[in-house]
């Protein structure tokens, strides 16, 4: 047990699905999984084990932000041995290329945080998903026919985002495709701990056009990205 997870270590599963919403952990687990329990309830932060078509999964909020997402992982990395997590999402678009609906497969992730300089005195702002995950989902998607685009994306600090030029900048200079807050220090506890981490992201809001999905529309297009994260965690 750790001071923010009070399963027991055979309770987690060596791979996790991470929603930030503990509302959708808990969608994720009723919709999906079988026979599943909740096995830590620290500080509201439903966690589930269970199976999927036999695979043993564990479905755990991360909360929002790279700190709290920072918590969650290295204790699950570094604590609970998990091998795998891979994060579910919601991204606002910074490019008119994508439609509300979208998925992004995340190939690299900038930040301006300092999450990585203050744990480790890692020095750089750029972060990379574990291939060989990718690889399993860039498969999984076209073998359940979903559009899916691989591409960079930023991660901030800053939900209510001032400058309204700084979008156009993180595309043009880092490729960033898509405005999320919590991957860069979800990836950074991976590479610490030489464990295999990646995000799976659907377009909720355009940033450019200020288009927004409705709740109905948000909710069956995220369901088609955990059904993906799921399935291909079947090949691992």
């Amino acid at each position: 047990m750790t001071p923010h997870i009070d399963a027991k270590n055979d309770e987690i599963a060596n791979i996790v699905i991470m929603p930030g919403d503990p509302n959708r952990a808990e969608l994720i687990a009723e919709k999906f999984l079988d026979e599943y329990q909740v096995v830590s309830d620290v500080r509201g932060m439903k966690t589930y084990t269970g199976t999927y078509k036999g695979q043993k999964i564990t479905v755990m909020p991360s909360g929002m932000g790279i700190p709290s997402m920072g918590i969650y992982s290295y204790e699950l990395f570094k604590f609970y041995n998990v091998e795998y997590i891979i994060k579910v999402g919601t991204c606002g678009t910074y490019t008119n290329t994508l439609d509300l609906g979208d998925i992004i497969l995340v190939d690299e992730v900038y930040s301006e945080s300092t999450y990585a300089l203050v744990q480790d005195k890692v020095e750089g702002n750029i972060v990379k998903a574990n291939s060989s995950l990718n690889d399993i989902i860039s498969n999984k998607a076209k073998e359940l026919n979903m559009k899916m685009t691989k591409g960079n994306i930023h991660c901030s600090d800053v939900f209510y985002e001032e400058d309204e030029t700084s979008k156009d900048k993180l595309l043009a200079q880092y490729g960033c495709l898509a405005c999320e807050m919590e991957s860069y220090s979800l990836l950074h506890n991976a590479r610490k701990f030489g464990k295999k981490a990646t995000e799976i992201l659907t377009v909720t809001d355009n940033l450019v056009t200020g288009e927004r999905a409705d709740s109905s529309f948000r909710q069956n297009k995220v369901n088609d990205m955990i059904k993906l994260a799921l399935e291909s965690t079947l090949n691992l």
